[in-house]
């Protein structure tokens, strides 16, 4: 398959126009249809795909690899800790080297001022696409999922349409910021009033604050800052509420955690639910601390599109993967 994708990496959310995204798009509900009809879409048949994880998995391991062997190649899923990178392989080297043996690099590194620096200097020496399998930065991927199921159902048409990217408390670990500031990055290309809701101590990078509004500007949208839960589902037509770390204020864990449980009525719950419009749906890209961060009764619950999200991660990857390593 031939495009203007092939070979390119993808990072960052704006590493691909809007024109891309959608090429992305229609792929991805082409491959989904055959892959529903068990139709073969073999479009990557004997290519190999590098998984390099610094950090857990469910979905996303999941995805990728389901998608590759659907796709006809093979991804290897390769641990971190268990290579010699923890002894001295430097990112020049795994470019060079792995661009070799694979035709496309993906990797999912998200240490606090590190993740993202690691993928681009894997990039620079790679002669492959590199994929961002989520970043400190950036999760594209799960960006594309996201933008896909919000599509399916509420239509191709976003415009006036309004998400909230909504804080929410979780007692686990901290974590990263990456999913909302993709979804604040992306969503104002397709035509959504975006509404960020945090707590004060909560932000997210100021760089991607200014592209996230210049995006808004750009494409006629509005996007709003809010420090209030309730204020942000306010006839919200897409509710996306999960926990971040303060990692703007503090990337010490213990002061994180108490930063945290300052914020635990931060739930996504019935009655907030019940600010958003009726047909509102409600997103997570899982796992979820249940009902710490949002109850049992909305992330069960008919307003829910969580499982919809999470298969869509197949079919965009593939779409991406085809596109770019064709």
């Amino acid at each position: 398959m031939q495009t203007n994708l092939r070979g390119r990496d993808f990072i960052g959310d704006l590493d691909f126009s809007k024109e891309e995204v959608e090429q992305v798009l229609e792929l991805a509900w082409d491959l989904k249809r055959k892959h529903a009809s068990g139709e073969s879409h073999a479009l990557l048949r004997d290519k190999t795909l590098a998984m390099l994880f610094f950090f857990s998995s469910t979905r996303t391991r999941g995805s990728f690899e389901a998608g590759m062997a659907q796709l006809g190649g093979h991804a290897a899923f390769i641990e971190s800790r268990t290579t010699q990178i923890s002894h001295g392989d430097t990112e020049k080297e795994l470019g060079a080297i792995y661009g070799r043996y694979f035709d496309g690099i993906a990797i999912r590194h998200v240490d606090w001022d590190i993740g993202n620096r690691y993928l681009n200097l894997v990039a620079e020496a790679s002669r492959v696409p590199v994929l961002n399998m989520q970043c400190e930065i950036y999760h594209p991927h799960q960006c594309l999922a996201d933008l896909m199921t919000i599509m399916e159902h509420k239509g191709r048409d976003l415009r006036g349409k309004k998400i909230v990217v909504s804080w929410a408390y979780a007692s686990s670990y901290l974590k990263p910021i990456s999913v909302p500031q993709s979804l604040i990055l992306q969503m104002p290309r397709f035509g959504m009033d975006v509404v960020l809701a945090h707590p004060p101590e909560f932000p997210l990078m100021p760089e991607i604050i200014k592209q996230a509004q210049e995006q808004a500007r750009a494409h006629n949208t509005a996007f709003d800052i809010v420090d209030s839960m309730e204020a942000g589902f306010e006839d919200a037509d897409v509710v996306y509420a999960k926990s971040w770390g303060p990692l703007l204020t503090t990337t010490d864990p213990d002061a994180g955690k108490q930063l945290q449980d300052k914020y635990q009525d931060w739930i996504t719950d019935d009655n907030k639910m019940s600010l958003a419009k009726d047909d509102a749906i409600f997103m997570h890209p899982l796992p979820a601390d249940r009902d710490i961060e949002v109850t049992n009764a909305v992330l069960d619950g008919p307003q829910s599109v969580v499982i919809d999200e999470a298969e869509n991660r197949l079919h965009a990857q593939k779409a991406v993967m085809a596109l770019t390593m064709s």
